[in-house]
C-alpha cells in the first residue's frame, strides 16, 4: 500500500458541476445488453447444421461396420 498512502484517506470526491447519478440509472449502465443482434440465433442455426452433418457422417460410417 506504499503507492497509495498519500491518497488512501482522502474524502470521496463529489462533483459540484454534475448531479449524482441515481442507483437505478447507474445499474442500468452496467446491465447486460445484446450487442450483436441476431448472434444467438445464428449460433443456434450453425449448431443445428453441424449436428445434422455429424449425425449423417456417423450414419454413413455405421453402414461399413
Amino acid at each position: 500500500m506504499d503507492n497509495y498512502d498519500d491518497i488512501i484517506n482522502l474524502p470521496h470526491h463529489v462533483s459540484k458541476r454534475h448531479p449524482q447519478m441515481s442507483m437505478w440509472n447507474r445499474a442500468a449502465q452496467f446491465a447486460p445488453f445484446a450487442a450483436l443482434t441476431g448472434y444467438e440465433e445464428s449460433i443456434k442455426v450453425a449448431e443445428m447444421e453441424n449436428e445434422k452433418l455429424f449425425e449423417e457422417k456417423n450414419d454413413d460410417e455405421s453402414i461399413y461396420e
